[in-house]
């Protein structure tokens, strides 16, 4: 099997992502999203909390997800559930995101631009 650059491996796994742009994150949010922000605590440090995220430590996420993992978090019992994956830039959420599509989340896609883009969007806005 031939070996992919992590450019193909990124764009590979957003071919199936329904991915979310920043500006309709909070309508995901209020239509049920569970939006799950995997940005190392640093980050959300220097940067802010991400209002209404549940945060999920990366090296975790698809153990706090699973339906049936025996770690899953009591707000991931629905598989068919729509899950907002953020991290800081769009990248690795979209990894997370195809990995959680394969555990059966089918709904599992990522934000756009990540955290910054978003932040970015609201500091526009105010």
């Amino acid at each position: 099997m031939p070996h992919l650059t992590i450019d193909e491996l990124l764009a590979e796994s957003r071919i199936g992502l329904d991915r979310v742009h920043p500006s309709d994150l909070e309508r995901e949010m209020a239509a049920g999203a569970l939006v799950v922000d995997t940005r190392p605590v640093d980050q959300r440090n220097r940067d802010g909390e991400l209002p209404g995220a549940v945060v999920i430590d990366r090296n975790v996420l698809e153990w706090r997800l699973d339906p049936s993992s025996s770690h899953r978090l009591p707000i991931a019992d629905d598989p068919a559930r729509r899950i907002v994956i953020v991290c800081n830039e769009g990248y690795s959420s979209s990894l997370a995101a195809h990995t959680l599509q394969r555990l059966g989340l089918t709904l599992a896609t990522d934000l756009i631009g990540g955290f910054q883009a978003w932040a970015a969007l609201r500091k526009q806005s105010d």
